[in-house]
């Protein structure tokens, strides 16, 4: 196996949820969040959207790009 020099940068992202939504709709019933706040996640590494508020960079991350919850 050869790993290409820019494995590095496609390795998945760490972070911890600061808060999250109420969930998502699916046939109008309503599916809740399986993460909560405060849990530490691995999400994938182009599966967000950054935001700035007051200074403070965020990651806004759709549910289907969290790759695990770290216990």
């Amino acid at each position: 196996i050869i790993l290409p020099e820019t494995i590095e940068a496609e390795r998945p992202q760490e972070g911890t949820v600061i808060a999250v939504g109420k969930g998502r709709y699916d046939d109008g019933a309503l599916i809740p969040m399986s993460v909560n706040v405060g849990d530490r996640i691995i999400f994938s590494k182009y599966g967000y959207d950054e935001v700035k508020i007051d200074g403070v960079e965020y990651f806004v991350v759709k549910e289907e790009n969290i790759l695990a919850i770290i216990k």
